[in-house]
This record gives C-alpha cells, structure tokens and sequence, in this order.
C-alpha cells in the first residue's frame, strides 16, 4: 500500500495537464483496498479509482482520494476443448495483457492490441477497436461494493454495455470499483478484418494469425496516433456519434462520401473524424492544445496546456460541426470539470 499527499498528476494521466490531487493511494490486493475504504470514509473525501489515467481530462485539481490498483496478477479458472476463462487483475497494463493472450494462442483481444491504459477500464470504457469490443470477451467483473466493502461478481449481461458505455460509467460509477476482470477467450482461431485498413495491413503480412493481425493492429495505430509519452493525448476524444436513418439519408444527399456504419438498432454510426476533418480542425493549434496532424479524433497537449484549454478546444469543434451537419459530438474522454 502507498499513500501519498499533494501529488502531481501530470505524468499520472496521458494528457500530462498540470494538476495536482490531494491525495494518491495504492493497493495491491482487495484486503488493503476494503482497508483503503474503512479510513477514507471517515475523511469524507471524494474518492475515484483511477487506472492509467488514458481516458480522463482534469480540468482542475482533483480535492480528494485517487486510487489506484496494482493488481496484477492472473489465473485461469477453466478450460474445455474451445476456451478458456481467464481472471485478470485490474491494474495490469492492457497491452500486455493482450501480448499474453496471444503468445498463449488465445483468441478474441487481438484487434484490441496497443489501447493504452488497464485492465479495470475495459469494463468500464467497454473499449474497442478495429470492430472489436472488450464486451465480446468479457464473462463477468468481479467488483468491490464501496457501500457494504463486500465483493461481489457481476455478469456481463447485468453491464449493459454499449458504445465505450457501461453501467460503470453511469449508475454504478460510485459503488463498485473493479477489482478483476473474468475474460472468455477462444482456442480457435476467428478474425474480424472487415474494419478501416486492417485486411489490408493483415495482408502485407502474409496469412491471418493472432500475432499478424496484432502486428497490423499495431502498425496502423502507430501511423495515425500520436505516443502520449511523446505528445499529450487521451487517444480518440469524440465518439462516432450514431443518427437515425433519415437524418443519415439527408446527409449522404449532400456528402455522398461520408463514412458510415448501419447499427443493429436501425440507427448508423457515422465519422466523427471526417466530419472534423471536413470542418477544417485537422492540425488546428490554439496556444498548446491542438487538434493531431494525423487523426482528427484526437485532441493533443503540445507542452503546457490545461485541462480547461483542451475542453475549450473541443467545445469550439463541436459546436462547428453541429453548426454544419447538426450532429452534436460526445466525449469519449471522461472531463472532470
């Protein structure tokens, strides 16, 4: 366990904002956290679990506990001729998580290889990429309810999740902190490449397999996103916003060459970076906060930028693409304001 008082943030989080919490604490196992919560309780603090702070924007210090898990570890729980179920420690860098699963011959998290952050967000977050979301392969979430101090497991079907959406995002965003996540992955070998490049990138490579389409995953993320060590960044920060069908018809009418998605719902998800892009915001810089020269989805941190420049960045491109194609784009980064 560590605790620590007035800490920077600024290399805590991928936007590297100049913020400080009142508060640092970490846990390596789900006793110390049930201890975390017993004494923070009687500070009556603020308190929010934080993984490797890749999907959050601080616009101002954060007056409370941040907490932290440095659970690590994994097992396996069962196996049969098809699969595998996997429990998988919170704080584990997701990346490696994915690498693990792969060398093993595990199939089902390849698409989602190079997605910073941990393994506690993507039940969270229900991350996804290249056509593939964490919910395909989660089973279940093992959780600590902040309430009662008692674990509990919560199904994946009692999640409901959605688009980078979970209960965890919304009603159960106070009471539960994820402790492990339960993944059901396959021993047989099944690829999605109908998504952007990547058949194409899979290509180049020779035949499908776990470890090429991870290659290609990789190298497509690295030619478009920028490294957050090296330029601030929360990864995507809009969502690909979803519109009715007739709406969507009357945009095709004037831009016949926007991308879109049908939906299982009868709605279609549509380009949040094309609509950027084709409001002029690819490369913009205003002071240090800028919209990223290679994917228009990603606002960036030049150096000095606050959490307050960037959300002000990001309502200024919003308004001028409800203004021209009368969507209202939504953050995927979660903004503490």
């Amino acid at each position: 366990m560590l605790i620590q008082k007035e800490i920077d943030l600024q290399d805590k989080h991928s936007f590297h904002c100049p913020v400080k919490t009142e508060y640092w604490v970490e846990y390596d196992s789900i006793d110390e956290l049930q201890q975390i919560l017993r004494e923070a309780n009687d500070f009556g603090l603020p308190i929010m679990p934080i993984g490797g702070g890749c999907n959050l924007l601080f616009c101002r210090d954060y007056e409370g506990i941040l907490l932290h898990s440095c659970i690590k570890d994994w097992r396996l729980l069962e196996e049969d001729e098809k699969s595998v179920l996997l429990q998988v420690g919170a704080g584990l860098n997701w990346d490696e998580w994915v690498a693990l699963s792969i060398e093993k011959g595990w199939c089902g998290l390849q698409n989602l290889s190079g997605i910073p952050g941990e393994v506690g967000a993507s039940p969270v977050q229900n991350i996804g990429a290249y056509g593939v979301e964490a919910k395909d392969c989660i089973e279940s979430v093992v959780v600590l309810d902040r309430e009662t101090l008692a674990c509990e497991t919560k199904l994946a079907r009692d999640c409901a999740f959605g688009y980078r959406m979970s209960r965890f995002k919304q009603d159960w965003k106070d009471r539960y902190i994820v402790c492990y996540v339960n993944y059901r992955l396959s021993k047989e070998a099944s690829f999605c490449l109908d998504y952007g490049q990547l058949k194409e990138e899979v290509q180049k490579l020779g035949e499908p397999s776990l470890k090429n389409v991870r290659q290609a995953v990789l190298t497509i993320r690295n030619s478009k996103l920028p490294d957050p060590d090296k330029l601030g960044n929360a990864g995507s920060f809009f969502k690909n916003p979803c519109i009715d069908k007739t709406h969507y018809q009357s945009l095709v009418n004037d831009y016949p060459d926007i991308p879109a998605w049908p939906q299982n719902d009868g709605s279609v998800k549509i380009s949040a970076a094309w609509m950027i892009d084709r409001c002029g915001w690819k490369g913009y810089r205003e002071g240090d906060a800028g919209v990223c020269e290679t994917q228009a989805l990603v606002l960036v941190n030049h150096g000095q930028a606050s959490g307050e420049d960037i959300l002000h960045l990001y309502e200024k491109i919003a308004d001028s693409v409800e203004e021209k194609f009368r969507v209202k784009l939504q953050p995927e980064v979660v903004v503490l304001k």
